[in-house]
């Protein structure tokens, strides 16, 4: 794969803010033609350094209760169990990993109560064994 130039590097950043901003502002924030940026998005695109354009919505409100919970599965049960957490609009992100933990998931709820209820239907999901949840309190690296 291509390294990064600085331009690329700064037209990431800009994406990053805003993945809606028109090649216009984009060529305004990195300082480069609109020509320049729509031939350096292409490019990104097709080799894979960018693989997708994504949004914001109300829930990534930062007064929201954010967690990572780790799951220990019963071995049979993994895709039964996966099935039931995709159902779960609160569970947004659901990754398998080793350890002692099979899956590790972010969960977001609007407050306490929602979130008590998250996490008793994780636990109640036939083929979840145990888990452990870590609360996101806040941010450190900006």
């Amino acid at each position: 794969m291509t390294a990064l130039t600085q331009t690329d590097r700064r037209l990431i950043a800009a994406l990053r803010e805003n993945a809606r901003a028109s090649v216009t502002e984009l060529a305004h924030v990195t300082g480069v033609s609109r020509t320049t940026v729509k031939s350096r998005i292409d490019a990104l695109v097709s080799s894979g350094q960018i693989r997708r354009f994504t949004i914001e919505t109300l829930a990534d409100d930062p007064d929201q209760v954010r967690a990572i919970t780790s799951v220990e599965l019963q071995g049979s049960m993994s895709r039964v169990v996966i099935r039931a957490l995709r159902a779960l609009p609160e569970v947004t992100t659901i990754h398998s990993t080793n350890g002692a933990w099979d899956l590790v998931l972010e969960v977001r709820a609007e407050n306490l109560q929602q979130f008590d209820r998250v996490l008793r239907e994780i636990r109640e999901i036939k083929g979840v064994l145990n888990s452990e949840t870590s609360l996101l309190l806040r941010s450190v690296a900006e």
